[in-house]
């Protein structure tokens, strides 16, 4: 399904925004007991040891070989492609993907995790087709933080990411593709391209929003709720500066709840 009207493109991404970033405000006043309760009983090191779902085979640690992992993303999308969950859902990208804790994805959807840690937007790009066969009803992209790590330039990085929505249109023509901004880091007010006013980052949104807007798929802007006024990730949201704490995590899976249910609808994928 299209997307709301491009013409009404600007004041809809307002809205929504000022919704998330209300409701940000909120989890930090009303949820921190629970947040502290999850995190007293979950490892903050998510990056050391983390587990993810097989659909129909509980939990397992998560392989550290790239090809492993590959591997394992394909085993869980040919299960999908058979079973056919209802509302199947994919949140593609790197490790901060990669280790989201299942526990803590929003209910109501089936999620299949396609995420790697260390991946970059041409790493994205060359194993899209590992899960061609799934009929999914929402495609979640969040990539391009370890291409600025990799010192890959902004035209490469929007290039890809343009064949990246190319390349979900024609296989997945009846699922939603929403394009989520690149998150906040603690070193983004010293990467290459950073000024006084705009972050690197910043100004590669900007352009990931024109880019959404061209191909007409959805964007979820998910900066605000994570920078400081620097324009680097909150502290109490990281663990490194650059991955999620499990708040971090509940800021993430509310904004994916409250997006779901304003801007997305079932599609023909549905059952």
């Amino acid at each position: 399904m299209s997307p709301k009207p491009f013409e009404a493109w600007a004041l809809i991404s307002l809205a929504i925004n000022i919704v998330l970033v209300l409701l940000f405000v909120l989890l930090l006043k009303r949820s921190s007991l629970a947040v502290l309760s999850y995190a007293t009983t979950k490892p903050l090191n998510l990056v050391k040891q983390t587990l993810a779902v097989i659909p129909g085979s509980g939990l397992r640690p998560l392989p550290p070989n790239y090809q492993q992992r590959l591997s394992v993303l394909r085993r869980e999308a040919d299960n999908a492609a058979k079973t056919r969950p209802k509302h199947l859902t994919i949140l593609l990208g790197n490790s901060i993907t990669d280790f989201f804790p299942p526990e803590m994805l929003p209910p109501g959807r089936s999620w299949l995790n396609q995420g790697i840690a260390g991946d970059t937007t041409a790493g994205v790009l060359e194993r899209l087709q590992l899960f061609d066969c799934t009929q999914p009803e929402t495609i979640f992209v969040l990539i391009g933080t370890n291409d600025l790590t990799q010192g890959v330039d902004d035209a490469t990085i929007l290039a890809n990411q343009q064949k990246i929505v190319d390349y979900l249109k024609q296989a997945h023509p009846n699922s939603q593709i929403v394009i989520q901004s690149i998150l906040p880091r603690k070193d983004e007010p010293k990467l290459p391209g950073s000024d006084h006013k705009y972050g690197r980052i910043q100004k590669l949104n900007q352009q990931l929003l024109a880019t959404a807007k061209a191909s007409r798929v959805h964007y979820l802007n998910l900066y605000p709720l994570f920078a400081n006024t620097q324009g680097s990730i909150l502290p109490e949201l990281t663990t490194d500066g650059l991955h999620l704490s499990s708040q971090g995590y509940l800021v993430w899976r509310s904004a994916l709840q409250l997006y779901s249910q304003l801007e997305l609808e079932p599609t023909a994928n549905s059952r």
